[in-house]
């Protein structure tokens, strides 16, 4: 507790002095004490609190960490990390790796996916089998990408301004893009909705006359743009056809859609089948679909999907990417890494030419009537 004499009260009142060379004395600066007039009821003590600059701030228990400083020596030898990092990320290999494989994606294609979908990578050296964690061997990992719900576009009007531009060029587009995907991840469209309702009419046969009627079968095929009924019907797919009428078109008006399709075509075949895939039996299904393809909002496609969806995540669906590699083995981890930067890209590719898509679709919504548009929706 501090005082202040009288006497210095009443100096203040009076104002203050000046000195011979006509200069106020200099103010006191933040923290510093007045030097005059001022008490304590206690003296100063010598001592001080102790300080804490040397405690570490937290602790780690790593299981296998030499496995773990095998990866994160493996990720350097591939060029995904820096030496210089081990340092900023406070010497922990958790926190190593996981800003090294980030800064390899870049901010921008995080954003992008995070953007259209709920993507997962771990490394670890378990999987999961039968719902329980199985070890790997002693000198393995895995990588694995699993997704936590599926992305979604709207591709009906833009085929039908495609086929605006020639006939076939939607279809041809369509084609093109679903087959390109099917390569590397799983996404639904109209096949698998097709298959919902073979398979519900199945069911119907196998219940008593008087319990058919609880079935209600979607019709799919009247859900469809009449160009890909065309295609279906008449069976006059042509893979090399589609291909030249895509490339005809790619300076047109819509050759920025026509260029990333054929991104994902290049890259999709390029897409490395090596490494050491965990396996079939390990999940109780498939993994869940990357990309919902419907034609418009709330159609056939959407209905079958939305209750196909219920029962999706019931058990452990297959990851959408998953290998098994050796950080020791230079092979591998270069396979692995290759395999990883593909999917990433495609990925990146596919959300793009999405966005690009969906962006066009309510520029083109806007110009449209809005009874015109109410009566569509009904």
């Amino acid at each position: 507790m501090q005082t202040i004499p009288r006497a210095v009260r009443g100096r203040r009142e009076r104002g203050p002095s000046l000195h011979r060379s006509g200069q106020s004395p200099a103010a006191p600066t933040f923290g510093d004490a007045p030097a005059l007039g001022v008490e304590t009821l206690a003296r100063c003590s010598g001592q001080a609190l102790p300080t804490l600059e040397s405690v570490p701030t937290s602790y780690n228990h790593e299981v296998h960490s030499e496995l773990l400083y095998d990866f994160c020596a493996a990720l350097v030898r591939c060029g995904v990390a820096r030496p210089s990092q081990w340092k900023q990320a406070g010497e922990n290999g958790n926190v190593f790796a996981q800003n090294a494989i980030r800064e390899a994606i870049t901010t921008a294609r995080l954003d992008l996916l995070q953007r259209n979908l709920e993507y997962h990578l771990q490394i670890a050296d378990v999987i999961e089998k039968y719902g329980y964690d199985r070890a790997l061997e002693s000198s393995e990992l895995a990588v694995m990408i699993t997704s936590g719900n599926c992305g979604y576009v709207e591709i009906g009007e833009a085929l039908e301004a495609l086929e605006a531009e020639e006939t076939g060029l939607g279809a041809a587009f369509y084609w093109q893009f679903t087959y390109s995907l099917y390569r590397v991840m799983r996404i639904y469209n109209h096949d698998d909705a097709k298959m919902r309702e073979e398979m519900l009419h199945e069911w119907a046969e196998q219940e008593e006359e008087e319990s058919r009627e609880q079935y209600e079968f979607p019709e799919v095929d009247k859900g469809l743009p009449e160009c890909i009924l065309k295609t279906l019907k008449g069976n006059s797919r042509h893979e090399l056809r589609d291909r030249q009428l895509l490339l005809k078109h790619k300076s047109g008006k819509f050759g920025s859609w026509i260029t990333r399709l054929r991104r994902i075509q290049r890259l999709a075949r390029l897409y490395p089948k090596s490494g050491r895939d965990l396996g079939d039996g390990y999940y109780d299904s498939a993994p869940l679909p990357t990309l919902l393809v419907a034609f418009k909002e709330h159609d056939v496609i959407c209905a079958c999907f939305d209750e196909e969806s219920q029962s999706m995540l019931e058990g452990s669906p297959e990851p959408a990417l998953s290998i098994v590699f050796s950080p020791n083995d230079e092979d591998e981890v270069r396979k692995a890494k290759k395999i990883v930067e593909r999917f990433v890209l495609i990925n990146c590719e596919l959300f793009q030419l999405v966005e690009e898509i969906q962006s066009w679709g309510n520029h083109e919504r806007r110009d449209i009537d809005r009874g015109e548009l109410s009566l569509r929706a009904a």
